[in-house]
């Protein structure tokens, strides 16, 4: 029913600011890929975090309608410094400068509008992000950052809680995660996960990667952050199948990782190749004879919703997984999945013989950012319009 009183969306641009967690230049996910496809209506700020030894962008810069610009904030002070920051104070005074710089873009680049929308991923931003007038406010959750290892387990709490007493809308990758969220009740909830661009990965690239045509022979292969391997099954699997190459691609938040991995750096048929560009990814993807997910098990993999598993099966290639979470659980009719590290090992030939294609590319398109963005986008629109009233 129309009511006579209802608001219409406001006729200039929609300005969202986002906090991240991820810098934008630095790992392709969700963030970027649903942002960059929002209508030309949206006017887009991506706050990301200094992360020590990478490239920043101090002065603001424009990827597509999207500004991006760093702000040191306290993601990347490294706890290893004691328990010094459990003081609310001395939080508070390493977090100004900070904030003041967040406030100084926000301004200078036109964020200021009451009738802003805010997102948050990043939610060490969650106790100052939540001060700021807005219209609408939600929290993207993408990961359990209470589950990472090296993040404080009490004060974060506390900042990720503040955030989510006051948002409007949340969107969640796994029903896993959202369980494990505490909202106030009335919160929407959109169960919103990972998704591909789709003809990115299926678009047939004949070109051979200069490092991939140096290897022989059959290959198995892995794209994604370092960090979440189980190197253990890494070094099985090596040993198990010795005349297979075993090929990593992707960055690592561990400094020197690589380096510090000996139970799989000195296996003769195990080759760590860094992070690729994500342009040239399909070209390395669409060569493995089998595309793998040896991840590890744990209470954060467990919530995910891994983009990998519709990029692999976009290119068209056999994938073999770990049971880490629901996701993959349910991919089993275009995936091989095991339940056990030796599992994992005895199914490698049986992925090599599986000649879905047709199948595995049907699944990914399901799966298109294309969907996703637009379904992110719609229930943005429709939540603020119904805090117009």
């Amino acid at each position: 029913m129309n009511l006579p009183f209802r608001r219409e969306l406001p006729s200039g641009s929609m300005k969202l600011i986002w906090f991240s967690e991820i810098q934008w230049d630095f790992l392709s996910t969700r963030k970027q890929r649903i942002l960059g496809r929002f209508g030309d209506k949206w006017k887009i700020l991506f706050i990301e975090p200094y992360v020590l030894g990478r490239r920043h962008h101090w002065l603001p810069v424009k990827r597509g309608r999207v500004w991006v610009v760093s702000i040191p904030f306290l993601k990347n002070v490294p706890f290893q410094i004691g328990r010094l920051l459990d003081y609310p104070l001395l939080r508070l005074l390493l977090s100004l400068p900070g904030i003041f710089l967040m406030l100084w873009w926000v301004a200078t680049l036109g964020f200021t509008s009451s009738e802003r929308l805010i997102g948050l991923s990043n939610i060490y931003w969650g106790k100052a992000a939540r001060l700021l007038p807005c219209r609408l406010r939600f929290y993207d959750a993408n990961d359990d950052h209470l589950a990472f290892s090296r993040n404080p387990p009490t004060w974060l709490k506390s900042s990720l809680n503040a955030w989510l007493s006051v948002v409007d809308l949340l969107f969640s990758v796994s029903p896993e995660l959202t369980a494990r969220l505490c909202l106030p009740p009335g919160v929407r909830c959109v169960e919103l996960g990972n998704g591909v661009e789709f003809n990115h990965f299926a678009l047939s690239r004949s070109e051979v990667p200069k490092e991939l045509s140096r290897i022989k022979g059959t290959i198995l292969g892995y794209i994604g952050a370092m960090d979440w391997l189980d190197t253990a099954l890494i070094a099985a699997t090596a040993d198990a199948w010795p005349e297979y190459s075993i090929v990593l691609l992707g960055p690592a938040y561990e400094h020197n990782w690589w380096q510090k991995q000996v139970r799989i750096n000195t296996r003769s048929n195990v080759y760590y190749f860094g992070k690729v560009d994500y342009e040239k990814l399909p070209e390395w993807v669409q060569h493995f004879d089998v595309a793998l997910m040896p991840l590890l098990c744990n209470k954060l993999k467990r919530a995910s919703h891994p983009n990998k598993l519709y990029e692999y099966t976009a290119a068209g290639v056999p994938v073999l997984s770990m049971n880490y979470c629901s996701t993959v659980d349910r991919a089993r009719e275009v995936v091989h999945v095991a339940d056990s590290s030796e599992e994992f090992v005895r199914m490698v030939p049986d992925a090599l013989a599986d000649r879905r294609r047709e199948a595995r590319q049907a699944f990914a398109r399901k799966h298109s950012w294309d969907v996703i963005a637009a379904e992110m986008e719609r229930e943005l629109l429709k939540a603020y319009q119904e805090k117009l009233f």
